[in-house]
């Protein structure tokens, strides 16, 4: 019988917790149970193994993530989407060391709860380069473009990649900008 009070949604949480406090290559079935204060086999109740677990934390960071972006884009546009929608980006890899990896795992075929969060995430960076008349192959174009750079920054930034004395935070205002003047010219190029 599980144990009282725990549950699968809580479960995947306590693990994106330790995910995030110890990295999620650390993060192990048994570590988890600890945390939680079970015996390891107590979890089988609530997840079917590390693979289930890792995928339903991917399904969670990821509709975090997507809940994130979607709010900083809602009644914005142009420039102002895109740097909220980017901070927000940024300050979640920041805030969730170990979940932010999860959210780059692209959903296997057939999960439909883990491809409708990955659907979620992509429609706020398309909502914010409506802003911009993008739309059809130019919002993919522009939407990897982006992705790419904003997920280098990030852990480039997380490494500890940007030893330079110019504060990061001025670097990726610049690359927002950047990528503001890229997106208004796009169409025409």
């Amino acid at each position: 019988m599980p144990r009282a009070g725990l549950t699968p949604a809580i479960v995947v949480e306590r693990g994106l917790d330790l995910a995030d406090e110890g990295g999620l290559e650390r993060l192990t079935l048994a570590a988890l149970a600890a945390r939680l204060g079970v015996a390891l086999p107590s979890l089988y109740k609530h997840v079917g193994g590390l693979d289930d677990l890792r995928r339903r934390m991917a399904v969670a960071a990821t509709a975090e993530l997507a809940r994130r972006l979607g709010e900083a884009v809602a009644g914005r546009s142009g420039l102002d989407a895109l740097t909220a929608m980017a901070e927000a980006y940024r300050r979640y890899a920041v805030e969730h060391p170990g979940g932010y990896p999860l959210t780059q795992v692209a959903p296997a075929a057939g999960d439909a709860e883990h491809e409708a969060e990955a659907e979620r995430a992509a429609s706020a960076v398309f909502a914010a380069l409506r802003g911009y008349g993008l739309e059809g192959d130019d919002a993919i174009d522009a939407t990897r473009a982006l992705r790419a750079a904003l997920h280098g920054f990030v852990l480039l930034e997380a490494g500890g990649g940007f030893g330079l004395s110019r504060p990061p935070g001025a670097s990726f205002e610049r690359m927002i900008a950047g990528f503001d003047a890229a997106f208004a010219a796009w169409r025409a190029g």
